[in-house]
């Protein structure tokens, strides 16, 4: 299977820390690939290298065939690449529909002159932009919702706006940083179907942070684990289950062999 993104060497430095340290990955095209590790192990330092909050001082990122390192925010969403945060930042004086149409903004063509005169064509887009944003609501379970505060909605619907919202931009790789954290297991059990929803549904590619283990290893096509900036294995889940130093770097020196992770 083609790769979607591939990471080589990336290396990213804060001072004298080394967050990120030579880590290559290649995400095959609609997998749901996960990145675990221990608190601090570097993965959301790595989400932020794809997404350009921050510019790797070592390797590159490769999307679709071309190099992204260095490229704005912007750019790369417009490229095909959305996330959501493991805290979760809506706009939360806005309504849910109001999140989805910012969420849309990268693939609008509407200039700043069209919407003073407000010309047939910026309305037309206004039009299409509204039904796209109600098709969103439904696709993510919150129909009927559009209309409400976000800071309104009860948790799990805010998780499930802030996807909707990254999915606005019609990305070809989503990036999930944690987005079953602070759920109860019914609503941990919803998020993973709907995660796997998304993948089958849209051919969406997931990369995904999580911390839960049954969740990655039940959903994941494809493993990496990170610790203290590094990656130190990479796999199918029951490779990554099984792997001494993954249950060490979680556990502790000594716990390899004697307790599973999942």
């Amino acid at each position: 299977m083609a790769s979607i993104l591939s990471a080589k060497n990336v290396t990213k430095r804060f001072g004298g820390l080394v967050a990120v340290n030579n880590v290559s990955v290649e995400i095959p095209e609609k997998s749901i690939y996960s990145v675990i590790g221990p608190n601090g192990a570097g993965k959301t330092t790595f989400f932020n290298c794809i997404t350009g909050f921050y510019t790797p001082e070592e390797g590159e990122i490769i999307f679709q065939g071309h190099p992204i390192k260095g490229i704005p925010t912007d750019q790369i969403t417009r490229r095909g690449i959305s996330r959501t945060y493991q805290n979760i930042r809506l706009f939360s004086n806005m309504t849910a529909m109001e999140n989805i149409l910012v969420g849309e903004e990268p693939r609008l063509k509407s200039t700043w002159i069209g919407a003073i005169f407000n010309t047939p064509a910026t309305r037309r887009e206004e039009a299409e932009a509204a039904a796209e944003a109600r098709r969103i609501l439904r696709f993510v379970g919150l129909r009927g919702l559009g209309d409400q505060l976000a800071k309104n909605l009860p948790y799990g619907a805010q998780r499930r706006l802030e996807i909707a919202r990254a999915l606005a931009s019609q990305p070809k790789l989503l990036l999930l940083d944690e987005p079953t954290a602070g759920m109860n297991p019914n609503e941990t059990a919803e998020m993973t179907g709907f995660i796997r929803h998304i993948r089958d549904e849209l051919g969406v590619t997931i990369l995904l942070i999580e911390h839960d283990m049954r969740v990655v290893m039940g959903i994941s096509d494809k493993i990496s684990v990170l610790d203290y900036g590094s990656k130190i294995a990479e796999g199918a889940p029951r490779e990554i289950r099984d792997n001494p130093k993954v249950i060490e770097a979680y556990l502790g020196t000594g716990a390899a062999g004697q307790v599973d992770p999942a």
